[in-house]
């Protein structure tokens, strides 16, 4: 997904250290959204996440000239929002959860039952420590490959397959009272 981008974004990073802003704004672009998400499910809240993204971008503009171009930028900025996601945690009550979504519906029994579930599942999500929340945030919410998990995080594929294994495991025991109801 991200990989066949790195030559792209070598050389929106060049462009934007030589001042072309329109060349940052590509970037940001190119991963506000995947990186919004991955801060989204790592807080488990909208506004953390938001400011948590925001400050990300803020240190990739001021580092853009420490990115090292023999490796992938994805990874690079991932660490950056990582350490952000982190910085917020610190600074609030780890267990402050998402705002449930009250969207309408024509059966407002089914549509309380799938929030409740929706909140169950993000609850499970932030309930994980990091190291396993991180490898599904990346696997099933922003679709990276174990290889791209593992330039991400900076640990072996191996180690990513087996943190995913046990978040996994953690999850479904966390989450079993729900799916007997």
């Amino acid at each position: 997904m991200y990989l066949d981008q790195n030559s792209d974004d070598s050389a929106l990073v060049r462009r934007s250290l030589e001042g072309d802003a329109g060349a940052f704004e590509q970037l940001v672009s190119n991963y506000q959204r995947v990186l919004f998400s991955v801060a989204l499910r790592l807080l488990g809240n909208y506004e953390d996440a938001r400011d948590a993204t925001q400050n990300a971008f803020i240190k990739v503009y001021q580092r853009l000239d420490t990115y090292d171009s023999r490796y992938r930028f994805f990874s690079w900025i991932y660490r950056i929002l990582v350490n952000e996601c982190l910085n917020a945690r610190r600074g609030r009550n780890p267990e402050h959860a998402l705002s449930d979504d009250h969207r309408g519906s024509d059966d407002p029994g089914a549509s309380f039952e799938a929030g409740e579930r929706t909140r169950a599942v993000r609850e499970a999500i932030v309930a994980l420590p990091l190291e396993y929340r991180e490898v599904i945030v990346l696997r099933h919410f922003a679709a990276l490959s174990y290889e791209e998990m593992a330039a991400a995080i900076g640990i072996p594929t191996k180690t990513v397959k087996s943190r995913l294994h046990t978040a996994r495991q953690r999850l479904l025991g966390a989450l079993s009272g729900l799916m007997t109801r």
